[in-house]
């Protein structure tokens, strides 16, 4: 199954670029460059979003 989020990415003020997944709160990336910090934003979703995985089998109410 292949899903689709937005990824908002913006030059960071110090260099570089952060990046948030509104539809995942607490998902954030950076980088040097615009790829690495889409990288960083998709390991980051598909972290917190196995945790929550992980939570439900356990049964812990989010």
């Amino acid at each position: 199954m292949k899903s689709e989020l937005t990824a908002i990415i913006e030059k960071a003020p110090e260099g570089g670029y952060w990046a948030i997944c509104p539809e995942v709160p607490g998902a954030n990336g950076q980088g040097e460059t615009v790829e690495e910090a889409k990288d960083s934003l998709r390991e980051a979703v598909s972290l917190i979003l196995e945790d929550r995985l992980e939570d439900i089998k356990r049964g812990v109410a989010l």
